[in-house]
């Protein structure tokens, strides 16, 4: 009985290797996961889980007030939902990226699964704005080696993130959130936070759009750009 129990703890070890990634930068080197951007004159603004009906048209009126530019990572079935601010994101000049179709732990997908998730992901998206996404970012930044080569052979790009705010946590501050995602900022940074309250606390978007304009403050303080990759 040993055995089969080692077999099976080896391969689960193996499957969820790339797990850690977002939070353990070693793995994310190891891997070739990007976390940082070579832009040192700049950090890029991620946005993800969204289009949102709120949270959206709150932030992209921050962004717009501050001639700011950011990245957001859509979720497939919100892009079916809210469609137009899809492309109002595209039309605003802000870049989109894939955050799959359905917002599901990898690990738990199995690799078909998981590939289906992203084509369907990447159609809607590409149908719904007339852009197809180069960039994919897993949900909860959480990868399985299945998935990691998956997304490769696809051609997609992932990029994960050096600084967050916790957004979506229901007992943060507008300041909190300021505070985590801008202290000890470098060039070079990818920030995320989020644009909508699909997955996480109700109402917490709002938490973020009061946030942003101190974000980008913070930014330019410190002699750098928001932009997005």
């Amino acid at each position: 009985m040993r055995k089969p129990l080692l077999i099976s703890a080896a391969l689960g070890a193996a499957w969820a290797l790339p797990a850690p990634a977002p939070i353990v930068p070693l793995v994310a080197r190891a891997l070739g996961l990007p976390r940082r951007t070579s832009d040192t004159a700049s950090v890029a603004l991620t946005f993800d889980d969204g289009p949102h009906p709120r949270g959206t048209p709150a932030v992209l009126e921050v962004l717009r007030e501050a001639q700011a530019r950011a990245t957001f990572f859509l979720v497939g079935e919100q892009v079916d939902r809210n469609a137009s601010l899809a492309a109002e994101i595209v039309a605003a000049g802000h870049s989109i990226a894939l955050h799959g179709h359905r917002h599901r732990n990898v690990l738990r997908l199995t690799p078909g699964q998981f590939a289906e998730d992203l084509e369907r992901g990447m159609t809607t998206i590409c149908d719904r704005t007339g852009v197809a996404p180069t960039v994919y970012r897993p949900p909860y930044g959480i990868f399985s080696t299945a998935g990691l080569e998956i997304v490769r052979r696809r051609g997609l790009r992932s990029l994960l993130w050096s600084r967050w705010g916790h957004d979506w946590r229901a007992r943060t501050t507008a300041q909190a959130i300021t505070a985590e995602v801008t202290t000890g900022l470098r060039g070079g940074d990818v920030l995320l936070l989020h644009d909508a309250d699909h997955y996480s606390a109700p109402g917490s978007w709002k938490r973020t759009a009061a946030a942003l304009p101190h974000v980008i403050a913070a930014v330019e303080a410190a002699g750098l750009r928001a932009i997005a990759i």
